[in-house]
């Protein structure tokens, strides 16, 4: 049998850290909220709620609530999560229960709210999050064993034949685009515009359809010229969901590696329930984690690119991204995040209320 992954590797514990006071605790915007307010009336009750519902004996919430924001398909992502979700219930005791929440400014607002007590999203959404909201990312995804591999590069790609060979190539062109606050989606791949002599605004024609599957198939059917998307989605995601197959598409343009995608916890919560869930979170790989009975059904066989020593092996679907398991994370692995911004002026960059 196989120890967790913390015990395999000898990771020291990991420290919650407290966010302190912020500069800016200003609403994203007018717009935001509203849209975050219909959001959460349409999940029906406000997501945990809190007041009569906690243990007045503790301090614990009754429940814990995790967020997620689906792609295409809302039921496969939740599917993903449950591994983790019961990892979390079994560590700290607490139920625990996924919400999907149709954008990340509505997580965000949730949890302005503190009604989102932990959550997934993009490296730019944390950012974004950690100026409005008290919360910390406790860890980031991690695809195979080796540590950082959860590090994320945006492609742009292009149906095979096209005249676009390079970011140069772009101006004058539709451009599919995930979100405007996608940093994989829109955001490294506008600097690299910007760096190119092109404005990502005026010198091309910007489609933002609001998820990396959408882009990617709205290119192939010829809605755009080039889809600017996080790679897993072109080499694993979309070609284990039979939607394309190797050479229905071409990269013309790759990023520098991004941050892999946090998991985040909200500092209201006690130390102690903190850190109960980052040893959920880390304690475990996909493999352990079945190994824990965490997955009965939710599972698959080891990826070859976990290498010889899983081969065969049975491992929990672990998170959007199949992760092979998660490492700890801190504020200061998404600084490239602010240094983007600084680089591209954009609205979304400024939580201005």
């Amino acid at each position: 049998m196989r120890w967790p992954a913390t015990m395999r590797s000898g990771a020291a514990d990991t420290e919650v850290l407290s966010k302190g006071s912020r500069m800016n605790k200003t609403l994203l915007s007018t717009a935001t909220f509203l849209a975050a307010a219909m959001i959460l009336t349409g999940c029906g009750a406000s997501p945990n709620a809190r007041g009569g519902d906690d243990d007045s004996a503790s301090g614990a919430p009754s429940e814990l609530v995790f967020a997620v924001v689906p792609t295409d398909d809302s039921e496969e992502l939740e599917n993903s999560f449950r591994p983790i979700v019961a990892a979390i219930e079994e560590v700290t005791g607490i139920p625990t229960r996924i919400e999907a929440v149709s954008s990340n400014a509505g997580v965000i607002e949730a949890q302005v709210a503190e009604r989102v007590d932990i959550a997934t999203y993009g490296a730019f959404s944390y950012y974004l999050a950690s100026d409005v909201a008290e919360v910390t990312p406790i860890a980031k995804d991690q695809r195979t064993p080796e540590p950082g591999s959860g590090a994320v590069l945006s492609l742009g790609v292009v149906a095979p034949g096209s005249d676009i060979a390079s970011i140069e190539d772009v101006r004058g062109k539709n451009v599919c685009f995930t979100d405007p606050a996608s940093t994989t989606g829109y955001l490294t791949a506008a600097v690299a515009m910007n760096e190119a002599g092109i404005d990502p605004e005026n010198d091309i024609n910007p489609l933002f359809v609001g998820s990396h599957d959408v882009a990617v198939t709205q290119m192939l059917a010829g809605d755009c010229d080039v889809a600017f998307v996080a790679e897993p989605f072109v080499t694993s995601i979309l070609p284990a969901r039979g939607i394309i197959a190797e050479g229905d598409t071409e990269t013309a343009w790759t990023s520098d590696p991004i941050p892999g995608t946090p998991i985040v916890v909200g500092d209201w919560l006690s130390e102690e329930l903190r850190a109960q869930i980052v040893e959920a979170v880390t304690g475990y790989d996909a493999v352990t984690a079945y190994e824990a009975g965490f997955c009965d059904e939710h599972n698959r066989e080891a990826p070859e690119q976990w290498g010889a020593e899983y081969a065969g092996e049975t491992a929990c679907m672990w998170g959007g991204t199949g992760a092979f398991a998660f490492e700890a994370a801190e504020a200061a692995d998404y600084d490239l995040i602010g240094e983007i911004c600084e680089a591209l002026d954009t609205d979304v960059c400024r939580s201005e209320g």
